[in-house]
C-alpha cells in the first residue's frame, strides 16, 4: 500500500534548517574567537543578539511558508533568516581567519567582505518587502511593483558598490579586499551613496505608505492583521532611538554597558516579525485590541509614577535634609505615596485611553452605566423593555433585538 503523498512541502524546513546550521556555525566561531565579555553577551557581531530576530524569522517563515506556501510573506521570512544567519557565520569566519588564527581559514578576505555587506541582504527586505506585501503574499496594487523593484535594486546596489569598490577590510583596515576593482572607487562610492541616501530612504517611506492605504481599505481579518504588525512596527520605532540615545551614553561610561544596549537594540527586530507570524496563523488574533490597550495604560502609567518617584525622592531629601541623615527617609515615602496612587491613576488613564482611542467602548460603558441607575427606578414593563432595547441597539449595534420575559410560576 501506498502512502499518500505529503501535501507540506520540504523546501521551507530545508531553508530553516540552512539557517540554524549557519547560526550553529557562527556561535561556534564565536566561541573559538573569544566572547567580548564574561557573560557570553555583546559579542563581536552581536552574535546573541541577532540570534533571536534571526531564530524568530526562520521559525516564523517555516510556519507560515507550510501552512501558506503561496503567501510571499513566509518565504521572505526564511530569505532573512538565511542572510541574517550568513551574515554572523560570515563576520565571524573572516574573524577567525584573519585575527584569531591568521591563514587558518581558507578565503577569509572572500567571506569578511561578504560577510561586511550581507547585512543588506536581511534589512532590505525587512524593512521594504515585508511592510510591502504583509499581509496577504500580494502588493496592494500592480503600480507598486515600482517600489518593489526599485527597493531590491536599491539593496543591490549598495552591497554591490561597497563589495567592488572599498580597498580594505572596514574591520580590518589592514587586509586587503580581494574583490576590489582598482580605480574604479569614486564612481561605486558615488552610486552607492545615490542609492543609499536617496533611492533607499524613498522606497522605505514608500512601503509605510502602502501599508497605511491598506490599513484604510482592509476590514475584518486583514484590519486585525495589520494591527498586530504596525504594533510590531510601533515598538521597533520606539526601541530604536531610545536604545540608540541608551547606547551612546552607555558608550561615554565603558565597561560591558554598550555591549548590552547594543544587543537589546538589535532583538527589537525580532518584534515584527513574531508578529506577523501571530497574524498571519491568526493565533489569538482579535485579543490585539487588549494587547494595545494595556500597552497605552501601563506604559503611561509606569512613566508617570516614576516621574512621581524621582521628584518626591529629589524633594523630601531637599525638604528633609535638615532633619534626617541619608535618603533613607524620603525613598520610604515616596514608594509609600507611589503605592497609594497606583490603583487611581491606573483607572484614570484607563479612562482617558479609553475615551481618546476606544470611543465605542467608552460611549457604551457610559451608557451601561446611566441604564443601570435608571434600572433601579422603572417600574413600566413597556418602558423598561423599549429602554432596553435602544441601550442594547447603542452598544452592541446588533442586527435584530428580541426580548422574552418569563411569566411568573413557568418553568425554566
Amino acid at each position: 500500500m501506498k502512502r499518500a503523498p505529503s501535501h507540506r512541502p520540504r523546501l521551507p524546513w530545508l531553508l530553516f534548517a540552512l539557517a540554524m546550521v549557519l547560526f550553529a556555525a557562527a556561535l561556534a566561531l564565536a566561541a573559538l574567537n573569544g566572547f567580548a565579555n564574561a557573560y557570553n553577551w555583546g559579542t563581536r557581531g552581536i552574535t546573541f543578539a541577532l540570534l533571536v530576530p534571526g531564530s524568530a524569522s526562520a521559525l516564523v517563515g517555516g510556519l507560515i511558508a507550510t501552512r501558506h506556501p503561496r503567501n510571499a510573506v513566509g518565504w521572505i521570512c526564511l530569505g532573512i533568516a538565511v542572510a541574517l544567519a550568513f551574515n554572523l557565520a560570515a563576520v565571524h569566519y573572516a574573524y577567525y581567519g584573519i585575527e584569531t588564527d591568521p591563514g587558518g581559514l581558507p578565503g577569509s578576505g572572500v567571506v569578511g567582505i561578504l560577510g561586511e555587506w550581507s547585512w543588506l541582504a536581511w534589512l532590505g527586505p525587512l524593512f521594504v518587502h515585508l511592510v510591502l506585501l504583509f499581509p496577504d503574499g500580494r502588493l496592494p496594487s500592480p503600480r507598486w511593483r515600482v517600489v518593489a523593484w526599485l527597493g531590491a535594486a536599491a539593496f543591490i546596489i549598495v552591497g554591490i558598490c561597497g563589495v567592488l569598490g572599498a580597498a580594505s577590510l572596514e574591520r580590518f583596515p589592514g587586509v586587503r579586499n580581494p574583490l576590489s576593482l582598482p580605480g574604479a572607487g569614486d564612481q561605486l562610492a558615488a552610486a552607492s551613496s545615490i542609492a543609499l541616501n536617496a533611492l533607499l530612504p524613498a522606497c522605505i517611506v514608500a512601503s509605510a505608505v502602502s501599508m497605511v492605504l491598506r490599513f484604510r481599505r482592509a476590514g475584518g481579518r486583514e484590519r486585525e492583521q495589520i494591527k498586530w504588525f504596525a504594533f510590531a512596527v510601533a515598538v521597533l520605532a520606539v526601541v530604536i532611538p531610545v536604545g540608540e540615545i541608551t547606547f551612546f551614553k552607555a558608550t561615554a561610561a565603558g565597561g560591558q554597558a554598550p555591549l548590552i544596549a547594543q544587543d537589546v537594540l538589535t532583538a527589537g527586530f525580532a518584534a515584527p516579525l513574531v508578529a506577523a507570524g501571530i497574524a498571519i496563523l491568526r493565533h489569538r488574533l482579535y485579543d490585539i485590541d487588549v494587547v494595545i490597550n494595556r500597552t497605552l495604560v501601563y506604559g503611561a502609567l509606569t512613566a508617570i509614577l516614576a516621574a512621581v518617584y524621582l521628584g518626591s525622592v529629589l524633594l523630601l531629601q531637599v525638604v528633609l535634609s535638615g532633619l534626617t541623615a541619608g535618603s533613607g527617609p524620603a525613598v520610604a515615602v515616596s514608594t509609600l505615596a507611589v503605592a497609594a496612587l497606583f490603583r487611581p491613576a491606573r483607572a484614570r488613564i484607563q479612562a482617558a485611553v479609553d475615551r481618546r482611542f476606544y470611543r465605542r467602548k467608552y460611549d457604551a460603558q457610559r451608557t451601561l452605566e446611566a441604564f443601570s441607575g435608571r434600572l433601579r427606578d422603572e417600574v413600566d414593563l413597556a418602558a423598561l423593555n423599549a429602554e432596553l432595547g435602544a441601550v442594547v441597539r447603542e452598544t452592541l449595534q446588533p442586527a435584530h433585538v428580541s426580548l422574552w420575559l418569563r411569566a411568573p410560576g413557568e418553568p425554566r
